[in-house]
């Protein structure tokens, strides 16, 4: 990215920005009245963020940000997305308790109305998250009043009678439920009023303020005037509408989207337990007989055919074409109903709008920088794929293999989809069959159990099937397998191996020993360890070493070696100092330590005779003949 390019395109709106490293990992998250005046002040030499920013600053490698309405959403969408990535340079928060809610206890035969720190997944409805907590009792104790709803904390109808009414009662701002006298239904209509108020209808009580305060005001009650200013600002701060929390809890996803005659971008809002905790946007290219049905059509059947993750309802900004097919393929996917939704009005249908406007300001700022990445990774991989003759190659996975001298052999698993990194389906293996430097049994050993792990899964997930259809007959009992989804339930469209046809042949005996069938492609090297070429059916193909299919090879490569020479430091730093004489039989920490004094290096211990380990006075005959041994056997 240039940075200094892309400082130009900031909006000036509320926002977030989000700052990512060369690894593409995000190190940073901030909120901004201004986007474009709170992000250029990082890059600007006169401005002092201290110490810590500074060494922030200078990890930046790209930033990405998403826009909000208003402050408010940009505060709550931060707070979420830092509790989602935890990133390095912000101060993290310990808990959920940040922003208070609004509480309606439902699950109360006399509901009442009170003050919450947390939104929990229950009957109770929820409005907020709020900013100001002072606020947020004012506005209460405001409704309490206006509706006449009790704040005591009894449990009816078990109360009844129970002492004598509270003074909220004598000063007409109770019904009185204590009492005994008012039905659930006269005091639910009470409610019921006070909901829509919450819900945003405020327009009356506002009124009703605004009118006591003028009042007062013209009485010279210049108090009094004031108590009403402080109220009509206190439901001001609470009825300010925000999108980014939502109050059910549930899984969503939001998908906005901007067309042109050539370009369309869709943005997918991540909504998971209520919050919003993140975005993507897709870049698809328009034919000329498009509409915005068709084009909405086919981003939901590439996008969902590849995603893990089904939510329980997928909000739109139009119907698109086959809704009821969408639905059905959604659910035989999902194994449970996704819904399509249109909202029409309200918070859903402004969430999509905020979809809709981050989606427009993509296609209009951004569009030469997406084409580039399109060809960095989607074209990429359409070069490869035409390269090895194969269809459209959405997920590679690279292995490779790390020790050191044999000891702490471990493998790396890498998947690339639409070529990028998909880093939370990477996965770790520490070798356990193989013993010494034996590239080829260790690989044989990692290919082994991924792929035996994604078929017990698949077989798993028959028998699942298999017991709910028998489960729809009567009389018949069964076992259901409980079965989570996970990053080896997906077979690859390519295996990538590190090497040539010796890495080739160990894969496809593997697959071939376990009944699957998935083509298996050799990234070889030149001897400078440099990618040549792709060894696939037999024969070398050359590739251009400019392409962009060759940079994403090398990306590939690098990626896995990485991931593997990571987890193997990790190791060797959890074992700290481990000596090839610990397998020695014989041989423990003092005779190690007693041979390390005595020699300097493992060939001056090479070349050591029997005598001389002999003459060492911690070592016996028996250690130093097998010492001998293993240099000399």
């Amino acid at each position: 990215m240039d940075i200094q390019e892309e400082l130009k395109k900031l909006p000036d709106q509320p926002g977030v920005y989000i700052m990512r490293d060369a690894s593409d990992d995000i190190i940073y998250i901030g909120k901004a009245k201004s986007l474009t005046k709170r992000v250029h002040q990082y890059f600007q030499e006169s401005h002092d963020e201290g110490i810590k920013k500074k060494q922030m600053v200078e990890h930046i490698h790209h930033f990405e940000y998403i826009v909000t309405d208003s402050e408010l959403e940009a505060l709550v969408l931060e707070c979420n997305l830092i509790k989602e990535h935890r990133p390095k340079y912000n101060t993290l928060l310990r808990d959920d308790k940040t922003y208070p809610y609004i509480k309606v206890t439902m699950e109360e035969a006399y509901p009442r109305v009170v003050f919450s720190r947390q939104m929990k997944k229950d009957n109770n409805l929820y409005f907020g998250p709020f900013t100001s907590a002072g606020a947020v009792r004012d506005t209460i104790e405001l409704v309490e009043k206006l509706f006449q709803l009790r704040n005591c904390r009894k449990l009816f109808p078990r109360d009844f009678g129970k002492g004598r009414p509270c003074l909220n009662y004598h000063m007409g701002q109770c019904l009185g439920v204590c009492t005994g006298k008012v039905s659930e239904e006269e005091y639910g209509e009470h409610i019921k009023a006070a909901v829509e108020f919450l819900s945003g209808n405020d327009r009356p009580v506002v009124q009703s303020l605004t009118e006591k305060m003028q009042e007062a005001s013209e009485n010279m009650e210049f108090e009094r005037a004031a108590g009403y200013r402080d109220l009509l600002q206190s439901v001001a701060a609470c009825m300010q509408q925000q999108k980014i929390t939502y109050t059910d809890g549930e899984d969503k996803d939001v998908i906005g989207m901007a067309a042109d005659e050539e370009d369309a971008v869709f943005s997918v809002f991540f909504i998971r337990d209520g919050r919003m905790i993140g975005r993507d946007h897709f870049h698809m290219n328009v034919r000329v007989e498009d509409q915005e049905t068709s084009l909405l059509e086919r981003f939901l059947q590439q996008y969902y055919s590849g995603t893990p993750f089904f939510p329980k309802e997928i909000f739109l900004p139009a119907e698109p074409g086959n809704l009821d097919t969408l639905e059905m393929w959604l659910k035989q996917r999902a194994g449970a109903a996704v819904h399509l939704r249109i909202p029409k009005r309200g918070q859903k249908e402004r969430l999509v709008e905020l979809a809709n406007k981050n989606s427009a300001m993509v296609l209009s700022k951004d569009r030469e920088k997406i084409k580039r990445e399109e060809g960095r990774t989607i074209g990429a991989v359409k070069e490869i794929s035409e390269l090895l003759e194969l269809p459209y190659l959405k997920r590679m996975e690279a292995y490779d293999i790390s020790n050191t001298s044999g000891y702490l052999s471990v493998g790396s698993m890498v998947v690339f989809e639409n070529g990028k990194p998909k880093r939370s389906d990477y996965r770790k293996f520490r070798l356990k069959t193989v013993e010494g430097p034996n590239d080829y049994a260790s690989m044989r050993e990692v290919l082994t159990r991924r792929f035996t792990h994604s078929k017990r899964r698949a077989e798993a997930r028959a028998e699942d099937m298999d017991a709910s259809l028998e489960a729809e007959m009567p009389d018949v009992s069964h076992k259901s397998t409980d079965v989570t989804a996970d990053s080896f339930d997906r077979l690859p469209d390519v295996i990538m191996m590190d090497g040539g046809r010796g890495q080739v042949n160990i894969a496809l005996e593997v697959l071939s020993e376990l009944g699957l069938s998935i083509p298996v492609c050799g990234m070889v090297k030149d001897d400078h360890h440099r990618t040549r070429g792709l060894y696939f059916n037999n024969v070398e193909l050359p590739i251009d070493r400019s392409s962009e299919g060759f940079r994403m090879i090398t990306r590939l490569q690098d990626e896995a070696h990485r991931f593997a020479i990571t987890y193997h430091k990790s190791l060797r730093g959890k074992s700290q100092v481990k000596s090839f004489l610990d397998d020695i039989k014989g041989i423990g920490p003092a005779r190690r330590k007693a041979l390390m004094r005595e020699f300097e290096n493992v060939d001056a211990m090479r070349q050591a005779s029997l005598e001389d380990f002999l003459n060492i006075p911690e070592m016996n005959r028996e250690a130093s003949e097998a010492l001998y041994s293993y240099f000399h056997s």
